[in-house]
């Protein structure tokens, strides 16, 4: 009897234990092993005096003598660094800072582009003032002129659309420096469709976009 009892309560205490094993090696539901850990490192956090987004769009054809560039200003931002590798990343710019700069010399065109840029035709700073960028995945590249594969999402008037940069990723000296090749969207992907009449020129969809990022280590 006491060795059936125990044959009994064994089988129920393995049935249990195999169970609990089962569930703890049962991985996340929706977990993505692709994706960088964001908090797993050092926290650097953005130099906003020497960290910019350098932008250009383009009238009737892509060249350079019928477009216009400038930059906006980057109201935030932190990287996560762990074992002198990016890990992470996200950036807030200021899109009220949003200026081109191509007409720096003509006063008066440059405050019409920049108030026209900045309005519901265009991107809505009003009621959208900040847009981001976020990495979710980093990956070293071995060959070409950048380092590193920069996965993330970039989010403009409350749009988000998954966005991929080639980079060149430094990390020394409580320093990280990320510059990303010129990349284009699609503006109209962000609600900007926005386009002039046809004396005018037309504008094109393509907007090229380049993330320059000074981040220092927190101390």
């Amino acid at each position: 009897m006491k060795r059936k009892l125990f044959s009994v309560v064994f089988s129920a205490f393995l049935a249990t234990f195999i169970t609990i094993s089962c569930k703890k090696e049962k991985p996340l539901s929706g977990e993505n092993t692709d994706v960088v850990t964001a908090k797993d490192g050092n926290q650097f956090t953005v130099d906003t005096l020497n960290s910019k987004v350098e932008w250009k769009g383009y009238k009737i054809f892509k060249s350079e003598n019928t477009s216009h560039f400038g930059s906006i200003k980057f109201e935030s931002g932190d990287v996560t660094v762990k074992e002198d590798k990016l890990q992470s990343g996200k950036f807030v710019a200021d899109m009220t800072s949003l200026t081109s700069e191509d007409l720096q010399n003509d006063a008066a065109q440059l405050e019409k582009l920049n108030g026209h840029l900045k309005s519901g035709d265009f991107f809505e700073v009003e009621k959208f003032p900040t847009a981001s960028y976020e990495i979710t995945k980093v990956s070293a590249l071995s060959e070409g002129d950048y380092n590193t594969v920069l996965d993330g999402n970039l989010t403009i008037k409350g749009i988000t659309k998954p966005m991929q940069f080639k980079a060149n990723v430094l990390v020394k000296d409580g320093v990280v420096s990320i510059a990303t090749e010129p990349t284009d969207l699609r503006r109209e992907d962000f609600g900007v469709k926005f386009q002039s009449p046809v004396e005018n020129g037309v504008i094109k969809d393509e907007i090229t976009l380049q993330i320059n990022v000074k981040a220092l280590e927190k101390k």
